[in-house]
């Protein structure tokens, strides 16, 4: 019997193409992944990407060629491109825990030369002296709140300073505007990188753009062949083009409070199925069977069925997939601050609008605590202003000036087991409080509709009015 044997394709000694091609081979050559890989050079990579993966589509192969891009000095409008492709990996410098400088911010390409680009520059200037001079009243705040450690903690200077910055830099980072710039750290494959590309070659926005024609340039030094086609996608720019120019009426944008999280639709049948499915995994029948077994059930056996399912669920377990039957599909309206934390449930089906100032804006407790509130008010009555006047120049670029503060919509359709992930984690203690709420309002609509499974999140004695009562002066 030949031995077993597991081992690294090193990316210090084979290139991501090579390493690609040495993967792919292996279900047309009996050789192992070593022999393989000896026998391949950078150019024997390349033609054989250029014949299999451009020539007869198999890009599946482009998935075993990683790649680690550093972006630095991206707006947050940027961002949200840049980390749109589900199965990637994102490391992005915090709101929560670091502080931006003055001259932190992009200018969008396309006000060069119009005559709104000095008043842009100036009512960002004003947000970000703004946020500047809101965090030591703050800070002070927390500071006779949350004092030092004592012994036996012995807390240091640095673990005390980390400890209370996240508190104080938390809510001042509402006055901070998608301009600010912000650094994101990527590590995916090559046929997502080239996906990425073409997104952001595609897309309405000059920056972006210019980061999609850099990441290529980028990307090509490493797998000159898997991204050397990434384009842009003509049906991409005259689609979106053409619903963004449909005339719809005048519809009510509207901010009712009953509206900011609905539950608008959900499978009604949603825990049944997962039982059925749960069954149909371990026993011999058919889904129709085990679905009508689960239906002839009584209530309390269905429940013990579910017990058998989770009940041996650990905090940092993860759920059985069949849970993934089971889904839901939630209109929200939350801040932009908050909205940065849900983008990264990516296994979510996410459709968010764009950046608007027109769904008013949060005031964080402290900030009026502090004493800072009409001073905060001033900054985004400002940032409201300037919206308006780029809006009627360019709706895209007007998202440039919105602060982390402002409302703004998004739909989202998920499956019962990212809704333990996402519930459990952002509900934990040291989640934000604005995503707090968020994810306590969702969890309490999902169990309204499915008690059975529900139960068994882990979640903190939070309700989301408490978190509102706690930490808004409003919403």
């Amino acid at each position: 019997m030949p031995e077993r044997d597991i081992y690294l394709l090193s990316p210090r000694a084979l290139s991501p193409e090579t390493i690609a091609v040495a993967f792919a081979k292996t279900s047309r050559v009996p050789e192992s992944f070593r022999e393989i890989a000896a026998e391949l050079s950078d150019e024997k990579s390349a033609q054989f990407h250029e014949k299999w993966v451009v020539g007869y589509g198999h890009a599946s192969v482009a998935e075993h060629a990683v790649l680690h891009i550093a972006f630095e000095n991206v707006s947050r409008v940027a961002i949200e491109t840049i980390e749109s492709s589900r199965l990637a990996s994102y490391t992005e410098k915090s709101t929560r825990y670091q502080k931006w400088g003055q001259d932190d911010f992009t200018i969008p390409p396309e006000l060069e030369g119009h005559p709104l680009r000095d008043e842009f520059i100036q009512t960002v200037r004003l947000l970000f002296s703004t946020y500047a001079e809101s965090l030591d009243p703050v800070k002070d705040l927390i500071l006779g709140r949350s004092p030092r450690r004592p012994h036996p903690a012995n807390e240091s200077d640095e673990a005390y300073d980390r400890r209370i910055r996240s508190q104080y830099v938390d809510s001042c980072r509402f006055i901070l505007p998608a301009a600010a710039n912000a650094n994101v750290g990527v590590t995916a494959n090559a046929r997502v990188i080239e996906m990425m590309i073409r997104k952001m070659l595609s897309h309405r926005l000059g920056e972006v753009r210019q980061i999609g024609e850099k990441t290529k340039e980028v990307a090509k030094s490493e797998t000159p062949t898997l991204v050397k086609y990434a384009d842009v996608v003509p049906y991409w720019v005259e689609t979106f083009k053409e619903i963004g120019e449909l005339e719809i009426g005048n519809l009510e944008i509207g901010n009712r409070q009953s509206d900011w999280c609905n539950l608008i639709d959900h499978d009604k049948d949603g825990e049944k199925k997962v039982l059925a499915a749960a069954l149909y995994r371990f026993h011999e029948m058919p889904f129709t069977d085990a679905f009508a077994y689960v239906k002839s059930l009584k209530k309390k056996e269905r429940a013990a069925l579910a017990d058998t399912i989770l009940v041996k669920l650990g905090k940092f377990d993860v759920p059985m997939r069949e849970l993934e039957y089971c889904n839901y599909t939630f209109d929200l309206v939350m801040d932009q601050g908050a909205y940065a934390e849900f983008k990264r449930h990516r296994m979510m089906t996410q459709t968010p609008q764009r950046l608007s100032t027109r769904l008013g804006y949060t005031i964080p407790l402290l900030v009026t605590e502090s004493g800072f509130r009409s001073r905060y008010e001033a900054a985004m009555q400002s940032a409201m202003k300037m919206y308006e006047k780029l809006y009627a120049f360019n709706p895209d670029v007007a998202q440039y000036i919105v602060p982390n503060g402002f409302n703004r919509r998004v739909l989202a359709q998920f499956n019962l087991r990212e809704a333990f992930a996402f519930c459990q984690l952002r509900t934990a203690a040291n989640a934000h409080y604005s995503i707090r709420r968020v994810a306590q309002k969702m969890h309490e609509e999902i169990s309204r509709v499915h008690p059975s499974l529900t139960k068994y999140m882990k979640l903190r004695d939070e309700p989301w009015q408490q978190v509102e009562e706690n930490y808004f002066t409003k919403v």
